[in-house]
């Protein structure tokens, strides 16, 4: 099996259907979060990415210009292959090319482990619920010089 992680464009119709079919599977029916609250203004201006196995869509994650990363989600068939890692990994080289310093995300409480794992820390022990789902805001801390996070 093959990952790669394809920089996709929100305005192509084909990685937009792709990109959707993902979100609406993971976040809409297993998640149980509401249609509207989904899909926001943030798609047009953020950078996405879709992770591919054997070509086949099977996970992505969106870059904001401001390093907020989101809508990050796995089929659940794909979940502990590396994928999630490897949407990160991407979402930071980008991050660092664009002159980042840092990147935030808003974790679910399910993911939380996932995410300190990979060298997220929290920004307080505040936790709050977004589209009814428990949430813990996390930082990373990104060192330009070499490439590696802070």
């Amino acid at each position: 099996m093959q990952i790669r992680i394809h920089e996709a464009d929100w305005n192509d119709p084909r990685d937009r259907a792709r990109l959707s079919d993902i979100r609406r599977r993971v976040f809409i029916e297993e998640q149980g979060v509401p249609e509207a609250l989904e899909w926001d203004d943030e798609d047009t201006a953020a950078r996405h990415f879709l992770a591919l196995a054997d070509d086949r869509p099977v996970g992505c994650a969106r870059l904001l210009p401001d390093g907020r990363i989101g809508r990050m989600a796995v089929l659940p068939a794909w979940r502990g292959h590396g994928i999630g890692r490897a949407l990160l990994a991407h979402c930071e080289r980008t991050a660092r090319a664009h002159g980042l310093t840092e990147l935030r995300l808003s974790a679910q409480l399910q993911a939380l482990d996932f995410y300190l794992r990979c060298g997220y820390e929290p920004v307080m022990a505040h936790v709050y619920l977004d589209a009814g789902i428990p949430h813990r805001d996390l930082l990373r801390r990104l060192d330009r010089a070499n490439g590696e996070a802070a």
